[in-house]
């Protein structure tokens, strides 16, 4: 089995008696993206900050890209690049000059820091506006910069908190096309956000934290199939049609206005076939339909804030309660890695 490039067991953080993180397991594979959704508070950033070696956990074992948090936090730091919430760039220098002081700080030496920053201001697009103030630069080209930063030592593995907050579309999905491409080149990625899209389209595996612990994770298929409210829309030429396929598909919710039927569903192609096959054995044509299944909106409203959801845990158990959406789980923990654990 290969060696997770990020692995959490049982971390636990609190202040006072306010508990942020209460038993938190992970586990992230090399050179894939790893996305914390949940709502504010639940301890996404705690988590960042941990693993990063910004802040020390109260208990529980963290190893990132084979260092001990704890113990190596050093050899740590060597390994990873981080992008906080807000933009940690320089306002009185140019966009070059940020990347040159970061890279003397990480001890590049004068040539290969000359080298580096030119590569990083082709790749994020940056060449013109290179030797300009940033009081000169978009939101976008800022958020480009402070990533490029992070990214200066070549870092295996990089915790991005939020990194697409208040940019406008057209930079949040560059912002996308650049974490592609490091994944690409084998960068492992730990991404906090609240813009369920970006983890969508980003994410490999996604686990939802929510009270300090993870109440499920999986890839964004598997989450989604956790929610139940996925349904097939039919539409029909006539109301005969529509009588007859409403007596015929028990459990279907109709339309009589728009000459529709909705039918609960898995979202899945058997599922559709199962339903197109009744209505065809009994000469029931259909004029129109459309297939439509949760997505992680649904998730992520289902699976947050909602006690009757997550149940009651033991004192440390990252566990949900037994009517909780379960995802590869076994002896009551979740798995985030899509293995037995």
């Amino acid at each position: 089995m290969n060696t997770p490039a990020i692995d959490v067991r049982g971390l636990r953080k609190s202040y006072g008696s306010t508990v942020v993180l209460d038993g938190v397991d992970l586990q992230v594979a090399a050179g894939s993206v790893f996305a914390l959704l949940g709502p504010n508070g639940a301890g996404k950033t705690t988590i960042v900050h941990i693993l990063s070696t910004l802040l020390a956990a109260d208990g529980g074992q963290a190893v990132v890209a084979g260092h001990d948090v704890k113990r190596d936090a050093d050899g740590v730091r060597a390994e990873i690049g981080l992008t906080g919430q807000f933009s940690a760039v320089d306002g009185l220098l140019t966009g070059e000059e940020n990347l040159l002081l970061m890279a003397r700080l990480r001890h590049l030496g004068a040539k290969r820091s000359k080298t580096r920053v030119a590569e990083l201001l082709e790749q994020f697009d940056l060449v013109d506006a290179a030797r300009q103030p940033l009081a000169t630069y978009s939101g976008g080209m800022k958020r480009r910069l402070d990533l490029a930063m992070t990214l200066v030592a070549a870092p295996s593995v990089i915790f991005l908190d939020e990194p697409t907050t208040g940019l406008d579309p057209r930079s949040r999905r560059t912002m996308w096309d650049i974490v592609r491409d490091l994944v690409a080149s084998g960068t492992t990625v730990l991404l906090t956000t609240q813009q369920l899209e970006e983890a969508d389209q980003l994410a490999h595996r996604i686990a939802v934290l929510d009270g300090g612990r993870i109440v499920a994770a999986g890839t964004p298929d598997e989450l989604k199939r956790l929610v139940p409210g996925g349904h097939i829309r039919l539409r029909f030429a006539d109301a005969a049609a529509l009588d007859s396929a409403s007596r015929l598909l028990a459990g279907s919710t109709r339309d009589d206005t728009a000459l529709g039927l909705t039918v609960p569903s898995d979202g899945t192609v058997g599922a559709l076939r199962t339903v197109l096959d009744r209505l065809d054995a009994v000469g029931i044509d259909v004029a129109d339909l459309s297939i439509h299944t949760p997505d992680l909106d649904d998730v992520f409203f289902a699976l947050t804030g909602q006690k009757d959801l997550t149940g009651s845990h033991a004192p440390g158990s990252n566990a949900p309660g037994d009517n909780a959406p379960r995802l590869n789980t076994r002896s009551d923990r979740v798995d985030t890695t899509g293995t037995a654990s």
